[in-house]
């Protein structure tokens, strides 16, 4: 038997078209037998014809048959279109472009095996055709199948691809915050170092006042002047020792005031200032439910 190179499935839809084309010819070249037939009727009535009325009868035949196969010609091209629609719609489905070679219709070889296989198939007996029609027809491939298998996965990855983009503005979004946080971090590092560096003054501060004191400690023990002097030492330790510890406050100050005007400062007692009038506002709305005295 002769093969085309199809898969049993597609040799058998292949049969199906060569089906359809055999009985839309037969039935045309009926039309065209009927066509002579009806001349033979209803114009060969007498013996003998003149040659004006032969190419009269002719030219009438020839409009007529003309027309049959013209007709025949335009509705086997539109039918061809309508089976290429279902072939192309069904491969869209599938994301297929599908390709034709129109010089690979006037392949003669081609279209000898095309005539051979026409020949085996259908010059069998009426049994086997018989036998043909009574097979299950097989289900066409956009119903079910593959085709429902393919679409679900084709949702099923667009419904991943969706979560992926989602988490994808998620991670953005964390990592926009992470670095809004570390610029804060940063700034309330260089604050702090601020304030560490005041400190050292506090520190040096206090190490002078230190060292004033032990001075003072040693005038007063290793000291041989009179009381006098003494005392008159001591009212100008006690006055260095209040200019130091002027300057000392005035530091401190000075450093209270530097912080308060720090971001961190300020951070601080704005978050402090909400959580208080969020305890005020839960004590508010907490005594609504207390009952009355």
């Amino acid at each position: 038997m002769a093969e085309l190179g199809f898969s049993e499935h597609h040799q058998n839809e292949v049969i199906n078209y060569m089906r359809f084309a055999r009985s839309k010819r037969a039935l045309r070249l009926k039309t065209v037998d009927s066509c002579f037939q009806d001349l033979k009727d209803s114009r060969l009535v007498e013996e003998t014809f003149t040659v004006d009325e032969v190419s009269d009868m002719l030219d009438g035949l020839q409009v007529v048959v003309h027309g049959e196969v013209e007709s025949e010609l335009i509705h086997t091209a539109h039918t061809n279109v309508l089976l290429l629609r279902q072939l192309f719609s069904q491969a869209e489905k599938f994301y297929l472009k599908l390709q034709t070679d129109v010089s690979e219709l006037e392949n003669r070889e081609l279209l000898e095996q095309v005539a051979e296989f026409e020949k085996t198939e259908f010059t069998s007996s009426n049994k086997k055709a018989n036998q043909e029609s009574n097979k299950p027809k097989l289900a066409p491939l956009n119903e079910g199948g593959v085709s429902e298998l393919l679409n679900k996965q084709i949702l099923r990855l667009q419904d991943e691809n969706e979560k992926l983009k989602a988490r994808l503005r998620t991670i953005e979004s964390q990592a926009t915050s992470a670095l809004d946080e570390k610029s804060k971090l940063e700034r309330a590092l260089q604050d702090l170092q601020r304030i560490q560096g005041d400190q050292k003054e506090i520190t040096n501060l206090e190490d002078t006042v230190a060292a004033l004191r032990s001075d003072f400690q040693k005038t007063l023990n290793a000291s041989t002047v009179t009381q006098k002097n003494l005392e008159e030492n001591l009212v100008a330790t006690k006055h260095d020792f209040l200019k130091v510890q002027e300057q000392l406050t005035m530091a401190e100050k000075e450093l209270e005031k530097k912080f308060q005007q720090t971001a961190a400062y300020r951070n601080m007692k704005e978050m402090l200032t909400k959580k208080n009038d969020q305890i005020k506002e839960i004590r508010k709305r907490l005594s609504k439910y207390e009952p009355d005295e």
